[in-house]
Formats: C-alpha cells, structure tokens, sequence
C-alpha cells in the first residue's frame, strides 16, 4: 500500500506563517469542532468527505486534513489516495500534538458545503 503524504505541526506552522500554500480541513465531528480548530481552517465531518470527492479533486492547492490524533486524517488521505486524488496530506498527531506544541485555535467559521 503506498504511504499516504503527512506533514508534522512545526514545519505546518512554519510553512503557514510564511505563505498561503495549503488549505486546511478539519474532519473532525461538531462537538470536537467545536473546542476551536486551526486558523484558517475549513470543516468538514469525516463521514461526509465521500460526497465531497469533486471539492477535493478540484482544488487547485495542497489540502492539510487533520483530527484529533491524525488516525482519522490518515484514513481519510489514504481512502483519497485511492480515489486518484493526490493533494491531500495528513497532520501527524492531529490537533492534539498542535495545541501541545503552544499553537492557537480559533473559533470555527467556515463550513464546506
């Protein structure tokens, strides 16, 4: 099986505080969402990224798709991989390692629909 793209919370966070390369999107659940995600960060629950396949393939930027501890983000990379979409990467150790690392969260805001 090929191994699906990740990116650890120090380089993200670098990378994002220089440029506007990635899009970020939090798959995690609202109630989970709701404790705050990335800034800038897009949400879309898991079990809706199936309907979604044309958003992905479409987006013309890397797309950084996290979760809690980065399993999830990992399985929805790899069901991505297999769809033929490859411009996704997942966070390793999802929001938990980037809160642990002393980054900020911010309020949600947009929805992708």
């Amino acid at each position: 099986m090929p191994k699906i793209k990740e990116i650890c919370v120090s380089d993200l966070a670098r990378i994002l505080s220089k440029e506007d390369h990635f899009e970020l999107i939090d798959i995690r659940t609202a109630g989970e969402i709701e404790r705050g995600v990335l800034p800038g960060a897009k949400t879309l629950p898991m079990h809706l990224v199936p309907l979604k396949l044309s958003y992905f393939s479409q987006s013309p930027r890397q797309i950084v798709i996290y979760c809690r501890t980065g399993s999830r983000s990992a399985q929805v990379c790899r069901f991505l991989n297999q769809q033929g979409i490859n411009n996704v990467i997942s966070l390793r150790g999802g929001i938990v390692r980037w809160t642990s690392a002393g980054h900020r969260l911010d309020p949600p805001s947009e929805v992708i629909r």
